[in-house]
């Protein structure tokens, strides 16, 4: 079977030079590279061959989703997966507009992936710890048991690779905590793919990024949080559906690096601050949710309705969880 692959991301920004890298690579490689903008965005922005859509290309699209998606923010990106998903790819590859890809990032993937099962009794699980010697962890990951490791095992396996995440070097995906107390850059060590058992909780991050067709609904980011836990909390309701098909997330060594974007830390940090209490509530609420097995989009629906019931999400995100939910099943 032929894997289309395309590749999405959305920017305010004018071409820079990790965009330009993306746009030659996907044409190099015949990938689609659909580039999803906002109010913002360079009114003339152009990057050939990337096919860019300002604001009212993908109102025409998708009306009904773009009158409750919201102005000013990353879920914008979700249109650009169903732009994906409607022109026939089977796999949507992700990234954000500072990260330079490496050979490595435009690589094939397989039916099958060799990966190492890591299986423990905690909750939680900090993946960085098994590419770094360094105490790093994962934007989203709980700060209160960054130092409560634990014991693991590993054994080898296989797995669908139903969501593949990379690591990013440089400057990684860390949150505000470790960028204030801490020195970039860090370069993660090469070694095998990663799979955390079913049962195993971690973040992952929309920044190096690949999801295949059977888990195309799980894409949803949600609108009615920060911009630094839509895709953090995005990926706990994710894993938590990936589980029922017997899967987990695979992790592998870094295929970009980034040069990050101007930000201010504090604000990072103010916007991170609901996941420094949530996310281990998340976790909880999503262990607690009952799942059915074989329908992907209603256990996402699931999922989001658990987190709203335990006040742990606004309510006002279901109107665009549906929205989302119609529009995947037009384009499928």
């Amino acid at each position: 079977m032929t894997i289309k692959r395309a590749l999405v991301l959305t920017t305010i920004n004018a071409p820079n030079e990790a965009l330009r890298l993306l746009a030659s690579g996907a044409q190099t490689h015949d990938i689609p590279f659909i580039v999803i903008g906002d109010t913002k965005s360079p009114p003339d922005f152009t990057l050939p061959p990337a096919r860019y859509v300002p604001i009212e290309g993908q109102e025409k699209m998708f009306p009904d989703l773009c009158r409750v998606l919201p102005h000013k923010h990353y879920t914008r990106k979700n249109v650009g997966y169903l732009i994906a998903i409607q022109e026939g790819a089977s796999e949507i590859q992700e990234t954000d507009d500072d990260n330079l890809p490496r050979a490595g990032f435009w690589e094939a993937t397989s039916e099958t992936v060799e990966v190492e099962i890591v299986k423990t009794e905690k909750d939680w699980f900090n993946i960085y710890s098994l590419f770094s010697d360094e105490l790093i962890w994962a934007r989203g990951f709980p700060l209160q048991f960054i130092n409560d490791a634990g014991e693991f095992k590993t054994e080898s396996g296989t797995s669908r690779g139903l969501i593949l995440q990379g690591l990013a070097d440089e400057n990684p995906d860390v949150d505000a905590v470790f960028r204030l107390t801490r020195k970039l850059p860090v370069n993660f060590n090469q070694r095998p793919a990663v799979m955390l058992a079913p049962g195993v909780w971690s973040p992952f991050n929309s920044q190096n990024t690949i999801f295949k067709r059977e888990v195309f609904p799980l894409l949803y980011l949600p609108s009615k949080c920060s911009f630094r836990m839509t895709d953090i909390w995005r990926s706990f309701v994710a894993q938590r559906c990936l589980w029922e098909t017997g899967e987990g997330v695979v992790f592998h060594s870094a295929t970009v690096y980034q040069e990050r974007n101007e930000h201010n830390l504090l604000r990072d940090f103010e916007d991170e601050v609901p996941g420094y209490l949530l996310n281990d509530k998340i976790r909880q609420s999503l262990e607690d949710c009952r799942l059915e097995a074989g329908d992907m989009t209603r256990n996402l629906s699931l999922c989001y309705e658990a987190l709203v019931k335990d006040e742990l999400l606004q309510s006002d995100e279901l109107p665009i969880l549906r929205e989302w939910c119609r529009a995947l099943e037009q384009v499928n």
